[in-house]
């Protein structure tokens, strides 16, 4: 039940802070608290308001964003799997490759690349994509 519940405040927080509003909205405390700072005498407490009030959402949204994001990516990779799995000409063998090293990850993409062709290859390519458009 809290995973779910989890799983939807991340969702939303992650989403809202990636909205224009949410800028305008820190921006604003932002501007509103250094306004103020000669009201307060630029004094210690002043300071330590916008510290502390960007320290403990930072600190919060860190996890919030980190979970969203990591469902997000586990989607993705299901779907990816699924493709792959479905497509008689895919191999098999690339499906769960995400839990390999990253050093490991690494050779997969070198061999791909030789398998692909050299750089001119790709190259002409993507100039043959970008004039069709």
């Amino acid at each position: 039940m809290f995973d779910r519940f989890f799983a939807a405040l991340s969702h939303r927080v992650a989403n809202m802070a990636g909205q224009p509003p949410a800028f305008v909205l820190a921006l604003t405390i932002v501007l509103v608290w250094l306004l103020t700072g000669p009201l307060f005498d630029y004094s210690d407490t002043w300071q330590l308001v916008i510290n502390t009030g960007t320290t403990i959402i930072t600190f919060l949204m860190v996890f919030l964003i980190q979970n969203a994001q990591n469902r997000d990516g586990s989607a993705i990779q299901a779907k990816l799997d699924e493709l792959i799995r479905a497509l008689e000409t895919a191999r098999n063998d690339f499906i769960g490759i995400e839990h390999l090293t990253e050093a490991e990850l690494e050779r997969i993409k070198a061999v791909l690349e030789r398998e692909c062709g050299d750089d001119a290859m790709h190259h002409r390519a993507i100039e043959r994509l970008l004039q069709r458009r």
